[in-house]
């Protein structure tokens, strides 16, 4: 984990959610380092004023920030932004987001990344992964790669999907029958893993240039 001490005490997640969080404590519970967090704090203050100012990313902000475009129809950002909402209120909160980037950190252990690529498939949250869940998802990152695929052979990939990890023949994949083929299929945790995010200072750097310079003016 990145913990480590920090010339900045703690940083504000937002005026609605009237709470301050210390970034070294965020470093100690993933993969980033306490300057890291800080950046991506930068990061988080630009996405959320982007359309609401109210210190919060709203789901049009965020997909503003991935998609250049807030009004695009796409069911894997859906998913993505349940993910960063942990508290399901529509808004995604500091820690949030400091949390479910780093599901997305390549030091993050492949257990931890399967374990939320299930999330991501099972749209309805049951527990399993259902055939038309899979179906769903297996055309919306073929769009996301912009390929288009007939139906037939979509159908083709979700049968030979669920011939392989459905173990107990029951028309659907709970997770540990998920476990076990994603173990077989390390290629499927592709879309779970920002290599970028192993030096966010050389990702953003104009963020970190702000911070420095705000920083240098104290």
């Amino acid at each position: 984990m990145g913990c480590a001490s920090s010339n900045k005490a703690r940083v504000k997640a937002g005026p609605s959610a009237n709470l301050e969080l210390n970034p070294a404590i965020l470093a100690c519970k993933t993969p980033f380092s306490v300057s890291e967090v800080e950046s991506l704090y930068e990061l988080y203050k630009k996405i959320s004023s982007s359309v609401v100012q109210d210190g919060l990313i709203h789901k049009k902000e965020l997909q503003l920030a991935l998609f250049q475009n807030s009004s695009k129809q796409n069911l894997f950002f859906d998913r993505i932004f349940d993910l960063f909402n942990v508290n399901n209120n529509g808004r995604i909160e500091f820690e949030e987001f400091v949390h479910t980037l780093s599901v997305f950190h390549p030091r993050t252990p492949d257990e931890v990344k399967i374990t939320y690529a299930f999330k991501l498939y099972d749209l309805r949250h049951t527990g399993y992964i259902e055939r038309e869940e899979l179906k769903e998802m297996v055309v919306a990152l073929l769009n996301e790669s912009d390929l288009i695929l007939a139906d037939d052979i979509v159908e083709m990939i979700v049968n030979k999907t669920f011939m392989e990890a459905d173990g107990k023949a029951d028309g659907r994949i709970d997770e540990e029958e998920w476990k076990e083929y994603v173990a077989k299929n390390p290629s499927l945790l592709k879309n779970m893993t920002l290599p970028y995010l192993m030096d966010i200072s050389l990702a953003f750097p104009s963020f970190v240039l702000n911070t420095q310079a705000e920083e240098s003016q104290l």
